[in-house]
C-alpha cells in the first residue's frame, strides 16, 4: 500500500542504508557540550553505545535553551480539574523553579551518580523534580504514585536513592490518596534508608514530618531562593544514565529499566516533528502519569526538549466531571496533538456514545490524537475517527524503548491507515518475526517480534545493576535480536499485527503488570495451595486480571471469604492500579505433565476464543471444570 504523500520509504531507506549518518544528522538538534567521539561504538556495553566521548545535560536542552529564545512560551500548563487548579508555567518560570529545587537537592548532599526516587503525584512539582535531578546529573526514578508501600520499599532497596522526593497525597478521581503514611512504611519495609526526604505539602491533605529526616519542600525551595541559590546545568557523558524506570519482572523483582542522556535526546526530539508532526511553541498533550514511561518521554521531556508547551493534567478521561473532560482540555488550551491510551476512549464512548459532550467545545484546532499502552482495538478507533475527524494513529512501543517501535508517521506524511495494526517499523528499527528456533518467518505468520540489535538511541542500554540479568531478559533468546516478547506478524506491505504479549505480563488499562507478581500475593495467603492469574478481556480496560486459586484441605473458611480476602490482599500489596476484583476458588489447575499450567489455554477459555486441547495435558478434564466455574462466574467461557 504505497502512499505518494508519505516520505516514510525514503527516510527509512536512507537510515537502513546509512545508521550512523542518519543518527549523527539527528544529533544536530541537540546543544552538546562536547560533541561525540564516535556516532555509535560497537564495543561498548551489552550492544553496543550510543554518542560515545559526548558531553551533554538533558536539563539544558529542554529548558535553559528555550528560555534564552522562548523565555515567555509556556512551557509547562497544569490543569488538574480535581483540585479546581490551573497555572501555567513560562520556559523563564520553569528555569528559575528547576535551577531552585536543583539547589535544594545539592545542599541535602545530592550528586552526580547519585539517585533520587520521585513519589509525586500529578502536580508541576514532580516535573521540576525529574528536571532538577537532570539538572546536577543525578539519577531520577519515579513511582507512580498509587503504588503500595512494599513496592516502593522493592525500589528503594534496587535504587539506594540518597534522597526521595514525595508529596503529602494524590487525587484519584474524587479521592484523597495519602502518600505519606505509604512512604514511611516503604521506608520501614526497605533495607536501605534515604538520608533525607523532601515532602510537597498539598492544601487537600497536611502530613507530619519525621524529625530529622524529612524537609518541607516549600521552605526550603524559599530558603534557597532567599539565599540566591541556583544550580548549574553540569556536564554528564551521553551516555550516562538520566534515569531509572521499574517495569515489572516476571519473577517479581522488578526491573529498572535504564535511560542514557544523549541517545534519549536525539531519538525523542526526532520524533516530536517526524512522527507526532508537532511544532515548537504548540501545544502537546500526553494524557499520562509521569510515573510510567509515557510520561517520562512525552509529558516531560520530548515536549520540553522540542521546546513545545506540555500539559500536565491530573484527571480522569470521565468522572472529572464528565465524559467531556478531554474535549475541555483540548478547548481550553488550544492542544494540537493528544496522546493517551486506548482504554480512556473506550471510557468516554461508554459514557458518552453519541460524543454529545464534544459539541460544547472548540476543537478546531486539533489536529491528531494518537494512541498507545495496549492494542487500540479498531471498534474504538473508528468511533475516535468518526467523532474527530482527525487521523487517529495507534502506535506500539515499551518501557524499554522509550519511544515508538512502529506506527504511522504523521510528520513524514502518514501512511494509509489499517485498522488494528499500528502501521510501520520506525527508522532505527529493524524488525522480524521469529519463530521458537529464531528464524525468521514469512509475510502473515505468527510469532515473536524482534528487533534486530543494535537497538536505535534512546533505547535501553541496560537494566540497573543487572547487565546479565539484561542479557538474559532481552539478548539470549534470539541471539542478534532483542526479544520484545510480543507476539504477532508482518503482514505482505511492512505493515506490524501486534497482537499481544508472549509472557505474563498483562495490560490493564495502558498499565504493564506482572501477573507473576499478583501470584506471589495471592500464594501469600494462609488458605491458598497453588494458584495462577491470567489477563481477562475487558471492553473497558483491555485487560483485567483473574485469580484462580486452589484451597489447602481442611480450610475452615468459605470459598466466598477467602475470595474476598484475596481481592483486599493484591489491593493492598501492588494498588488499585492492578484493577484485581476476581478471585475464583476451583478444585484443581490444568497443568501439562511437566507441572507447567496451561495459563495460555485458561486464558483463551475465558476470552471466549477458540482453543485446542495441549498435547502435553496431564488431565483433559480439567479445561472443562475451568469452562464450567467461568461461566457460572459470567466470565465468557
Amino acid at each position: 500500500m504505497p502512499s505518494t504523500q508519505s516520505r516514510y520509504h525514503e527516510v527509512y531507506a536512507r537510515w537502513k542504508s546509512d545508521p550512523e549518518g542518519f543518527w549523527r544528522e539527528a544529533a544536530q538538534e541537540i546543544d552538546w557540550f562536547r560533541p561525540a567521539d564516535k556516532v555509535f561504538d560497537p564495543q561498548a556495553g551489552a550492544y553496543g553505545r550510543w554518542f560515545e566521548g559526548a558531553l551533554c545535560n538533558t536539563c539544558y536542552n529542554a529548558v535553559d535553551r528555550h528560555a534564552q529564545t522562548r523565555g515567555d512560551q509556556p512551557a509547562i500548563i497544569y490543569d488538574s480539574p480535581v483540585t479546581n487548579a490551573k497555572r501555567s508555567i513560562s520556559y523563564a518560570e520553569l528555569k528559575d523553579e528547576v535551577s531552585a529545587l536543583a539547589a535544594v537537592l545539592h545542599d541535602m548532599g545530592v550528586e552526580k551518580g547519585d539517585r533520587v526516587i520521585i513519589y509525586m503525584p500529578m502536580i508541576p512539582e514532580a516535573a521540576f523534580a525529574m528536571l532538577a535531578c537532570a539538572r546536577i546529573g543525578a539519577i531520577h526514578s519515579v513511582v507512580f504514585g498509587g503504588f503500595a508501600a512494599k513496592e516502593l520499599a522493592t525500589r528503594i532497596d534496587d535504587a539506594k536513592p540518597k534522597v526521595i522526593l514525595s508529596a503529602s497525597c494524590g487525587i484519584e478521581g474524587s479521592k484523597v490518596v495519602a502518600y505519606k503514611p505509604l512512604l514511611d512504611e516503604a521506608i520501614q519495609l526497605a533495607a536501605t534508608k534515604p538520608d533525607a526526604c523532601l515532602i510537597y505539602q498539598r492544601q487537600q491533605l497536611e502530613c507530619s514530618r519525621v524529625e530529622g529526616r524529612d524537609l518541607d519542600w516549600a521552605q526550603e525551595v524559599a530558603n534557597a531562593r532567599a539565599a540566591g541559590k541556583h544550580a548549574d546545568c553540569v556536564p554528564v557523558a551521553a551516555t550516562d544514565p538520566l534515569y531509572v524506570l521499574y517495569t515489572s519482572g516476571t519473577t517479581g523483582k522488578p526491573k529498572g529499566v535504564v535511560r542514557d542522556n544523549g541517545g534519549y535526546m536525539v531519538a525523542l526530539k526526532w520524533t516530536m516533528s517526524n512522527f507526532y508532526g508537532v511544532k515548537p511553541g504548540e501545544v502537546f498533550w500526553a494524557a499520562s502519569d509521569v510515573g510510567w514511561v509515557v510520561g517520562h518521554s512525552y509529558i516531560v521531556y520530548g515536549p520540553l526538549l522540542h521546546g513545545c508547551t506540555a500539559i500536565l493534567y491530573e484527571g480522569k478521561p470521565v468522572g472529572t466531571p464528565d465524559a467531556g473532560a478531554y474535549w475541555r482540555v483540548i478547548s481550553d488550551h488550544k492542544v494540537v496533538t493528544l496522546f493517551t491510551a486506548p482504554t480512556a476512549f473506550r471510557a468516554i464512548k461508554k459514557e458518552d456514545p453519541n460524543a454529545d459532550l464534544l459539541k460544547k467545545y472548540d476543537l478546531s484546532h486539533f489536529r491528531a490524537l494518537f494512541l498507545a499502552g495496549e492494542r487500540a482495538d479498531p471498534d474504538t478507533v473508528r468511533w475516535a475517527e468518526n467523532i474527530l475527524d482527525v487521523p487517529v494513529i495507534d502506535h506500539w512501543w515499551q518501557t524499554e524503548t522509550g519511544w515508538p517501535v512502529a506506527g504511522n508517521p504523521l510528520g513524514l506524511g502518514a501512511l494509509p491507515v489499517k485498522h488494528g495494526s499500528p502501521t510501520v517499523a520506525m527508522p532505527g528499527y529493524a524488525l522480524d518475526v521469529l519463530d521458537e528456533g529464531g528464524k525468521s518467518v514469512g509475510p502473515g505468520a505468527m510469532g515473536t517480534i524482534a528487533i534486530r540489535l543494535p537497538l536505535p538511541p534512546g533505547c535501553l542500554p541496560t537494566l540497573w545493576q543487572a547487565d546479565e540479568r539484561f542479557k538474559d531478559s532481552y539478548l539470549t533468546t534470539y541471539p542478534g535480536y532483542y526479544n520484545t516478547s510480543d507476539a504477532g506478524y508482518i503482514d505482505e506491505d511492512g505493515y506490524v499485527w501486534v497482537m499481544g504479549r508472549t509472557d505474563d505480563i498483562i495490560n490493564v488499562a495502558g498499565h504493564r503488570l506482572s501477573t507473576g507478581g499478583m501470584e506471589e500475593v495471592l500464594a501469600s495467603h494462609p488458605a491458598v495451595a497453588e494458584c495462577a492469574v491470567i489477563g481477562v478481556k475487558d471492553a473497558l480496560k483491555g485487560e483485567v486480571p483473574c485469580g484462580f486459586v486452589v484451597l489447602k484441605s481442611g480450610v475452615q473458611q468459605t470459598s466466598d471469604e477467602v475470595e474476598k480476602e484475596l481481592v483486599g490482599l493484591v489491593r493492598e500489596k501492588i494498588g488499585p492500579v492492578a484493577a484485581f476484583k476476581l478471585a475464583i476458588t476451583v478444585p484443581r489447575l490444568p497443568k501439562t505433565r511437566s507441572g507447567k499450567i496451561l495459563r495460555g489455554t485458561m486464558k483463551k477459555i475465558a476470552d471466549g476464543d477458540e482453543w485446542n486441547m495441549p498435547a502435553t495435558i496431564d488431565d483433559p478434564a480439567i479445561l472443562e471444570e475451568i469452562s464450567d466455574v467461568l461461566k457460572s462466574r459470567g466470565v465468557a467461557g
